[in-house]
């Protein structure tokens, strides 16, 4: 072990503990693909010293007004946006995005997150009812489920960890995370920042550690009744499963195969710089990316050539310069998927317009030349077909690639776009562009995905809820949902 490479521990009780196993896993720059961290390889005794911690801080801190949870949360808010810029760094070379797109968004969207639910748990009002045949007045009373156990992706890693540690904190419960492995030291950082903000000790407990050992131990244990999940379908099923004789509360965002609709009448400039957007930031690696470009087939040759032009400028290199669009996908394996998928998209009836093929690569600096960079890529039908566009079985039109990948492709008529942005297992988010306020009305109400922006992507109001259907997941995130999902609501019926 090198000791340069940077340290984590658990975080259980409020203290900094070995894994009870004594093994480690590293933690890699994707930039360069060499390690920089070592964090604990946790396995079901450590999930089970967090879990009774949390249990063992549940009652004082269920029973502390909402006022002073609130005081608490948005005194960690403060923590992290004094502590932005470190934060900012750490998170860009845990996951590879640009350090500029840490600073701007993930980091200031931690802080947000507290200081959203500090605030908005103070303004739930509970429900009452008078029955007068009865003489009897009936209302309710929502309570914190216990402890809950949070399990976050790499792609944003502090960003979707406090979407759901800070409304699981302000309704009263305690927790026990599990970031993913591979993007685990923003939430070690958070600890101490949390413990520097006056957060009383085992309230929030932290098992760093893979998915199938510590996450399946935090899902399976007995005394956590909730499981919040952001991650793949895959292992969002696997939860199900593995959850239902055990009736636990569950809430599962999951993956997405996202589609933009381009109709004639948009502002088509807007329409591509949003559409380029969507597709590319953080390499692609958001479930709400755009990877499906449907185009009215009268601007379907002028929004390419325009998206084309716009893809260009978006410059792959190091995540430190400032000029810098995209940075290094978050590993090697994950590389790999993403190039098998624009590798085989030629036999599927695809043609690589831009990107990343097999002769191509980023210009980087000697020093990145082992990093894990992938070009942005868009994928057309082939010259050959008769309307030039993708079908939809083609795996690059079907699968969620998730990286720097969009496929762009003709439509002639409403139908035929609603169709097809439907004809996928996935059901998260979509895109529209039209000045048509009649046509927006109409084709959001059609499309099956939980969120539909209108000329515009990733405007997020955390009042509004936030979530997937079909395989894209369960149950909603926001305001009023989180709250639903983080408490029990009782009824209480008083004759008198």
């Amino acid at each position: 072990m090198s000791a340069d490479l940077l340290q984590l521990e658990n975080f259980i009780a409020g203290q900094f503990t070995a894994p009870l196993g004594g093994r480690y896993l590293d933690s890699v720059d994707p930039s360069t693909g060499s390690a920089w961290a070592r964090l604990p390889d946790s396995g079901a005794d450590d999930v089970d010293a967090a879990v009774n911690s949390a249990l063992n801080a549940f009652p004082s801190w269920s029973a502390k007004s909402a006022v002073a949870r609130s005081q608490i949360l948005d005194a960690i808010a403060n923590q992290i946006e004094q502590h932005l810029d470190e934060l900012a760094e750490l998170e860009s070379r845990d996951q590879g995005k640009p350090v500029w797109l840490a600073r701007a968004v993930d980091i200031p969207r931690a802080v947000h997150n507290f200081r959203f639910f500090a605030s908005a748990n103070l303004h739930h009002l509970e429900t009452a009812t008078y029955q007068a045949e009865f003489s009897a007045q009936n209302w309710t009373i929502r309570t914190p489920v216990g402890v809950c156990g949070l399990i976050s992706p790499w792609n944003l890693p502090l960003y979707l960890l406090t979407f759901k540690l800070a409304p699981c904190l302000a309704a009263g419960n305690t927790a026990v995370c599990k970031p993913s492995e591979l993007t685990s030291v923003t939430a070690w950082r958070l600890c101490q920042l949390m413990t520097d903000a006056g957060l009383p000790a085992g309230v929030v407990n932290m098992v760093f550690g893979r998915g199938a050992t510590a996450g399946e131990a935090l899902v399976l244990h007995p005394n956590v009744p909730a499981v919040s999940f952001t991650g793949s379908t895959l292992i969002g099923s696997r939860i199900q499963a593995l959850t239902a004789p055990m009736v636990k509360k569950l809430s599962l965002e999951l993956g997405g195969k996202n589609a933009a609709l381009v109709f004639s009448d948009c502002d088509l400039p807007a329409a591509v710089e949003t559409c380029v957007r969507s597709s590319f930031t953080n390499q692609g690696e958001i479930c709400l990316c755009t990877s499906r470009i449907f185009v009215e087939r009268s601007v379907y040759n002028e929004f390419l050539r325009q998206f084309l032009e716009e893809t260009a400028k978006w410059k792959v290199c190091d995540r430190r310069d400032p000029a810098t669009k995209l940075g290094a996908v978050v590993s090697a394996e994950h590389r790999q998927k993403i190039l098998s998928y624009i590798e085989s998209a030629p036999a599927s009836g695809g043609r690589i317009l831009c990107g990343q093929t097999l002769t191509d690569a980023a210009k980087l600096p000697p020093e990145l030349a082992s990093g894990f960079f992938v070009l942005p890529t868009v994928i057309v039908g082939a010259e050959t077909d008769s309307d030039g566009g993708l079908s939809d079985e083609a795996p690059c039109m079907r699968d969620e690639i998730f990286g720097p990948v969009t496929c762009i492709v003709p439509f002639d008529d409403e139908a035929e776009a609603i169709k097809r942005a439907n004809s996928v297992k996935y059901g998260l988010c979509a895109t529209l562009f039209s000045r048509d306020a009649s046509r927006i009305m109409r084709v959001s109400r059609q499309l099956q995905v939980g969120t539909v922006w209108s000329n515009c992507w990733l405007v997020r109001d955390l009042n509004m809820p936030f979530g997937g259907c079909k395989q894209s997941g369960i149950g909603r995130e926001g305001a009023h949902d989180s709250l639903e999902f983080y408490t029990e609501v009782k009824t209480v019926c008083l004759r008198f």
